[in-house]
């Protein structure tokens, strides 16, 4: 029974950010240990490129892209339904889509703060909304949010404010909505990663300023390696947490402990 504890053999999955970074190791992660996988985002030129990747390396899994904005309803709705008709079941859902500001509130733009707070945040509660109504149909479902240790903790150097405003509504969102349907047999966890190398975190967490600070304070001494977050997403997507819900796992080098 342990040796299968962590198959997903059967399973189906969305996960929304897939075009690029960690939302793409998810995907082949999830496909190697044996989802189906249906990859979300808006470059879906992008999300094209990496489901034909995907589909070489697994070509007995279903993959698919499907172009939406989290922070549009009308498109996650419509996505949700594509995703329905080729599988016919979601069992996991990865709420990885989201951006980034480096900007000291009082300089701030209005516009610039709901793009951070409508994409990291509302994009989850969107998101989970519409695929948590076809998981309590079926009693079972696994969610996973992308929160950060920065929905934690702050940082003196860098002025994430909108970024750490909402990756702490999603540990917190987490946490109520897994309070919520734990009767329906779904639960709700959520990852907190600390500096890990993407396109979203190149050119603001990832300068030579950024990354010096960073080295000096984590335990670990360096940022975290590719693939260094599966194992935790694997965890919560698994049968191996059938009874975890509301918990962030914080992957961050013991940044978060000091």
């Amino acid at each position: 029974m342990m040796i299968n504890l962590f198959d997903l053999t059967g399973k189906t999955a969305i996960i929304a950010g897939a075009s690029s970074g960690i939302g793409v190791q998810f995907a082949d992660m999830l496909a190697d240990q044996g989802a189906d996988v249906a990859i979300l985002a808006r470059r879906y030129d992008k999300l094209t490129a990496v489901a034909g990747e995907l589909r070489a390396k697994y070509p007995e899994r279903r993959i698919i892209p499907v172009e939406c904005d989290v922070r549009r309803e009308d498109e996650i709705i419509a996505a949700v339904r594509k995703v329905m008709e080729a599988f016919g079941q979601i069992d996991i859902l990865i709420n990885n889509a989201g951006v980034v500001d480096s900007v000291p509130v009082d300089a701030l733009e209005e516009e610039a703060w709901d793009r951070v707070l409508d994409t990291d945040l509302k994009g989850v509660f969107l998101m989970s909304k519409h695929v948590i109504r076809h998981m309590k149909e079926r009693k079972y479902g696994k969610i996973i949010n992308t929160a950060s240790m920065l929905g934690l903790t702050a940082s003196a150097s860098i002025p994430t404010h909108s970024y750490n405003a909402a990756k702490g509504g999603v540990i917190h969102l987490t946490r109520g909505v897994a309070a919520t349907y734990a009767k329906h047999g779904i639960t709700v966890n959520a990852i907190g990663p600390s500096l890990f190398h993407s396109e979203m975190t190149e050119n603001t967490l990832f300068t030579e300023q950024a990354l010096r600070m960073y080295n000096a304070v984590c335990p670990m001494g360096r940022p975290g390696n590719p693939g260094e977050l599966n194992g935790a997403v694997l965890y919560f997507a698994s049968d191996a947490s059938s009874y975890t819900t509301g918990q962030t796992l914080f992957v961050d080098g013991g940044w978060t402990i000091v």
